[in-house]
């Protein structure tokens, strides 16, 4: 038997389900190619809008020993000045996913219509930032809020459009059935859970924002569970994301029903090297245990 990586998400060829996820090496054409000769396959970029944006002042990020706490406020270079680091981007080879803020459905549909013509490969809303206020999170709790912008933003393009989902919800379910009902191609699930650090020193927040969102190893356990609670709540691929950065993390979540999963916090903590590793340990996983192809094993911890 012949195994393969290779992986089909909504139509588009990877050649493994491992992903850069949004908000790591995503903001330069530069820094994406790299991803790619690394040998991710797809990457996302960092969450573009529709104007230059600053973001925060520092401080921005706590470093924690098991993730990171962040707050960089949508940090980017608009979508006019982003059509030159894609055509850079694509040079990789690999699919590029256009991860894009706004506030209101009309603005998602230029910036998503815009990306199609840069070459995106796909769109992903991001419905799901827990620390910028008047976008993301306080956007996608809501059910009709979010089946609005995806009704909007699927009729205007021909490339499949994922939501990127928050955990800082009861409504995650709900939230997500919207989704597919308006016509939504994927789920991605889960961005950062709502946190904060406080320094002892000084006697107050260390985040110039206060609050940010927590990644890493340390809410793996809960992109798990949300994504294991989504397969069955959806008939739509879904897509996990949140702590992963070795093989065994991604076999946890393709067994919990995701087709892909996405790195993030795993760039930071262990370099670039942490896609090929967690390709390697993949392909002898399922060699060892006689399976054809990552599709195999997707959603197997469903079966009683």
């Amino acid at each position: 038997m012949t195994t393969s990586l290779e992986t089909d998400l909504c139509g588009t060829r990877l050649r493994n389900p491992t992903m850069l996820a949004s908000g790591v090496m995503g903001e330069t054409g530069d820094s994406l190619l790299r991803v790619a000769e690394a040998g991710a396959g797809a990457a996302v970029t960092k969450s573009i809008g529709l104007e230059p944006r600053k973001g925060y002042p520092n401080p921005t990020l706590v470093e924690l020993d098991d993730g990171y706490i962040n707050a960089m406020g949508l940090p980017g270079p608009g979508i006019e000045a982003f059509g030159e680091e894609m055509s850079v981007a694509l040079k990789g080879g690999i699919p590029i996913i256009a991860s894009l803020f706004a506030a209101i459905p009309e603005d998602f549909v230029t910036l998503a219509v815009r990306m199609q013509e840069y070459g995106a490969s796909a769109i992903e809303l991001n419905l799901s930032c827990p620390h910028a206020k008047g976008y993301g999170m306080e956007v996608g709790v809501d059910p009709e809020a979010v089946a609005n912008i995806v009704m909007h933003v699927k009729a205007a393009i021909d490339i499949p459009l994922w939501a990127k989902l928050t955990p800082n919800t009861h409504r995650l379910l709900d939230v997500a059935r919207a989704v597919e009902g308006a016509g939504g191609d994927a789920i991605v699930a889960v961005n950062t859970v709502k946190a904060m650090a406080i320094s002892v020193e000084a006697r107050r927040p260390v985040l110039f924002n206060r609050t940010g969102g927590l990644s890493g190893p340390a809410i793996k356990a809960v992109g798990l569970r949300c994504v294991y609670e989504l397969y069955e709540a959806v008939d739509i691929p879904i897509i996990g994301v949140g702590g992963a950065e070795t093989s065994r993390d991604v076999l946890e979540y393709l067994m919990a029903g995701a087709r892909a999963v996405q790195i993030g916090s795993g760039v930071g903590r262990k370099g670039l090297g942490v896609f090929q590793a967690a390709c390697g340990g993949l392909i002898r996983y399922l060699e060892e245990n006689g399976f054809s192809s990552p599709s195999d094993i997707v959603g197997v911890a469903h079966v009683q």
